[in-house]
């Protein structure tokens, strides 16, 4: 019985340790405002897992990155981004409210990232970004490339640990002018 004690108290000690995953949404940008420079500071992970595909020419055989698969006679590069992969904030393009997030570190200067944006039918969630959704299909740009995906990634969410995330804090002061 004693000894039960002491694990059930060594897991809830060490569950308690652990970052409190939340999900990045639209509302939660809104409300504490954040600039480029303070989204670079906050740590964001995947929901779910992400799988990117496409297929690969024999003038294409050198891959450096992902894993090649030969599905019917054909090469296939894949890459897949797990559960819980970290990620960090880019840049955002001009409409301000879609993310870019890179996964991984660019070996050539050229940074690969994915786009994520606020889906309503998801209450605001920042999910991942296709140009075109057919049915079971996305298609997706990473590091210059056209991967498709299926639509179990559509469902991938930006999450962000809530504690860290509030200590980004965000200075601010309105000006009131200056008269003669």
């Amino acid at each position: 019985m004693k000894r039960l004690l002491y694990v059930i108290f060594g897991l809830g000690l060490f569950s308690s340790c652990s970052p409190t995953l939340t999900p990045f949404t639209e509302n939660m940008f809104s409300d504490y405002r954040w600039n480029d420079a303070e989204l670079q500071s906050i740590q964001f992970y995947l929901s779910r897992d992400i799988r990117l595909y496409r297929d690969v020419g024999e003038d294409q055989s050198t891959i450096s990155n992902g894993k090649i698969k030969l599905v019917n006679g054909r090469k296939v590069e894949e890459i897949n981004f797990r559960k819980g992969t970290p990620g960090v904030f880019l840049f955002r393009p001009k409409d301000g409210k879609n993310f870019a997030i890179s996964f991984e570190n660019s070996e050539t200067g050229e940074e690969k990232y994915l786009m994520f944006g606020p889906n309503e039918k998801m209450s605001g969630r920042y999910v991942l970004l296709a140009k075109d959704w057919a049915r079971r299909n996305g298609k997706v740009t990473y590091g210059g490339n056209v991967y498709e995906t299926d639509n179990e990634s559509a469902f991938a969410a930006l999450m962000v640990d809530v504690d860290a995330a509030r200590r980004v804090s965000v200075k601010q002061t309105t000006v009131s002018g200056r008269k003669l």
